[in-house]
Order: C-alpha cells, then structure tokens, then sequence
C-alpha cells in the first residue's frame, strides 16, 4: 500500500530583508544620494542600462523599504549660517524614555540616536548660533536624568552621504 505523505501545514515564507541587488543597486542610489532630482534618462545613460530597467528599480528599491524618501539638502550659505554639534549624553538609569521625550521638543534637534560606548544617546543639533547652541546645551543638562553631555562642534564636513 502506497502510503501518501500529507504536507505539514507551512507558515508563510519569512520575508527576506530588503537589501540591494547587485553593483546597478548601489551605483544607482549612489547617484541619487548626490542628485535626488536626476532624471531616470540620466541615470540610466550613467549606469549604462535602460531607462526602463532604472524605472524597475526604483520601483523595487521603493518598496523594499531601502528608498524612504527624496529629499533637498541646502548648500553654501544656508548650512554655513548656522552651527552644527553632535551631543554626546550620559543619562541616569531608568531616565532614557523621559531625556527622549524632553528633547524631541527642541527644535534644533535633528537626530537623536541611542548609542553603544561612553554615552546612552548621541544627539545632532542645528542652531542659528553659537549663543542659541550654548542656551540649548544649558536646557539639555538641566533636563532631569542627564548625568552629563560632551560636545563636538562640527567644523567642516567632508564627506556627506546623507540626504
């Protein structure tokens, strides 16, 4: 007697990280991190491949989650006028979830990142000044849980990747 093997019931297939293809993937968002605004016939005469086959893969890379967004970056004196710090923060214990929630409130806050090492938080701050960041960083050391902050103050920014 033939015995006929019934399939185990199979949960659906996990789905596989977003990640980019091939050396096409990454040129092409190479292009696009230093003109976002490039036409798909520029890139794709770049790339040496088909407008269409840029098409696809913006399309691919869009729903993948790898493409979040387009965006403009300001250049010369816009960026020149202000100043730019990265904050690191050390925080009491069991401090993080209200440090985050004051300092979401600043507006010159750009990023704020929990980090591994010497610090719980890395911090990006934009100010119009060097006063208004000296008034930012006194407001961030009296938030209650800050142990302490140590700044950097950017001075000149040599490769920017980021859009």
């Amino acid at each position: 007697m033939n015995a006929r093997k019934v399939p185990a019931e199979s949960s659906p297939p996990e789905t596989a990280p977003a990640m980019l293809r091939d050396r096409v993937d990454r040129d092409l968002i190479a292009l696009l991190q230093a003109n976002a605004r490039e036409s798909t016939a520029d890139l794709a005469r770049k790339l040496g491949v088909a407008r269409t086959t840029v098409v696809a893969r913006l399309a691919r890379l869009e729903a993948d989650g790898l493409i979040a967004g387009y965006t403009v970056r300001l250049g010369g004196e816009a960026v020149e006028r202000g100043v730019q710090a990265f904050v690191g923060i050390t925080v009491q214990p069991r401090a993080g979830r209200e440090v985050v929630k004051r300092m979401s409130r600043l507006p010159e806050l750009r990023q704020l990142a929990s980090v591994s090492g010497e610090f719980d938080y890395m911090a990006t701050l934009r100010a119009d000044s060097t006063a208004r960041l000296d008034a930012l960083l006194d407001e961030i050391g009296e938030i209650e849980g800050v142990i302490k902050t140590h700044t950097s103050v950017l001075l000149a920014l040599r490769v920017d990747r980021s859009a």
